[in-house]
């Protein structure tokens, strides 16, 4: 019975903590990056929004690796975009990455 109550809580991990990081990631983002960048825009910079096209354009290696290429932005900040490392926590920064990457693959809507 132990074992078994083991699988089930491992399965609902799995299954669940996808949907459970986005939500923590629309979260974040709308608590820390939605000022300049509300619905994927860039109020700042209006050239540099998170729609796909744009961060394959400026971000470097966001074409092997696009999540890792949108936390390093998000860590170090760049030009007007301040660095997050003292505000969140890596795990934050990962979960908001992994939001701005699903988001700009569906073009934001």
């Amino acid at each position: 019975m132990k074992s078994l109550l083991s699988v089930l809580v491992a399965l609902t991990i799995t299954l669940f903590a996808p949907q459970l990081a986005m939500a923590d990631g629309a979260g974040i983002f709308s608590a820390n990056c939605a000022a300049c960048h509300a619905g994927g825009g860039n109020l700042v910079n209006p050239e540099r929004t998170l729609q796909q096209a744009d961060l394959k354009s400026f971000l470097a290696n966001y074409n092997s690796d696009h999540e890792g290429a949108i936390v390093t932005q998000v860590t170090n900040g760049a030009g007007p975009m301040p660095s997050f490392k003292d505000v969140l926590t890596p795990s934050e920064i990962t979960e908001v990455a992994s939001f701005v990457e699903s988001m700009s693959s569906k073009g934001w809507s």
